[in-house]
């Protein structure tokens, strides 16, 4: 009888081995906690790496130019489904290498609805389904929490990479009305390149900004310790949109409670590799959010966060 016990669970998944894509804008360092996350939670799923699934990693390391061709790449090799982990560029190139195999979203740029991607969250329509983690559209949220925390915050200096359309669009459509109604002025800093970040916080500091924005793109991702560390040495006080920058010194962070949209990816990879269609499959939106913020940094600036902002975080680094 014990052994009996786990037959109908084993009998719902792939018999054969299945082939899993994962196309990511960034590198494997960079992806390892969302890949692993992901990875993981397929395995709570039933679904063992070399056993029953294999996947095929496919990193564009920070290089716009190679998405398509990655996309492409992986299509040759007829994966069964493609996880896609990005902005709405990655997306667009997924999308523009097949209208067949599934395309999972991971939860990167814009409302998908917007961005043209799906029909609606709730009957996405075509082959691309997954989860959306409101990431441009939490921007007026931040710059809420960041003026409680710091109410004589008049200007604020958002850090951005302009040859990312998601930036560009949060910039002129997102943030604009939040300031407006916050009375506060936004003041884009470009950055272009790894060497850039030095020369834009000497250059900008100028303005004299009271606060610092930070959006999110492979070369920001990837520089998040020296951006934690130059918003320290100008005592700005900064909003990201992720606690990993916050664990690297950052002031703030909110956003979507992303291991908990890792493991709905795998939801997503297990129902469509039992013959789900993605036309079919909801896109999902977060239920619970992450608000981080470090006191460490709080003190080494001069700030004194309020209580009620306090209260209101889901996790306080000492």
């Amino acid at each position: 009888m014990l052994l009996a016990l786990p037959v109908p669970a084993l009998a719902q998944l792939p018999k054969k081995v299945r082939r899993i894509g994962y196309l990511s804008n960034s590198n494997p360092s960079g992806e390892s906690a969302r890949s692993e996350a992901i990875r993981l939670a397929l395995r709570e799923r039933g679904y063992i790496e070399g056993q029953n699934i294999i996947t095929e990693y496919r990193y564009a390391e920070g290089k716009r130019d190679r998405y398509s061709e990655l996309a492409a790449e992986l299509v040759r090799l007829k994966v069964d489904v493609l996880v896609v982990a990005g902005g709405d560029a990655v997306v667009r190139a997924a999308m523009n290498a097949t209208k067949t195999i599934p395309i999972v979203m991971t939860g990167g740029g814009r409302d998908p609805v917007e961005a043209g991607f799906i029909e609606s969250l709730a009957r996405p329509g075509g082959n691309v389904t997954g989860v959306t983690n409101l990431a441009t559209v939490l921007g007026g949220k931040r710059l809420e929490l960041l003026k409680e925390a710091v109410p004589k915050l008049v200007r604020v200096a958002v850090l951005h990479d302009p040859a990312n359309a998601s930036h560009v669009h949060e910039l002129k459509e997102d943030l604009p009305p939040a300031a407006r109604a916050l009375r506060l002025t936004i003041q884009p800093w470009e950055v272009r390149a790894a060497d850039g970040f030095e020369k834009v916080f000497a250059t900008q500091n100028k303005q004299r900004p009271n606060g610092l924005y930070v959006l999110a793109s492979p070369l920001i991702l990837a520089n998040e310790k020296r951006i934690a560390d130059l918003a320290l040495k100008s005592r700005l006080p900064s909003m990201f949109r992720n606690s990993e920058a916050v664990d690297a010194g950052g002031l703030m962070s909110y956003g979507a409670d992303r291991a908990e949209s890792y493991r709905r990816v795998a939801y997503y990879v297990d129902r469509i590799l039992k013959g789900a269609r993605p036309a079919d499959l909801p896109v999902e939106q977060p239920m619970k959010f992450e608000f981080v913020i470090n006191l460490k940094t709080a003190k080494a600036i001069g700030l004194t966060l309020p209580q009620w902002t306090l209260m209101k975080a889901t996790k306080v680094i000492q």
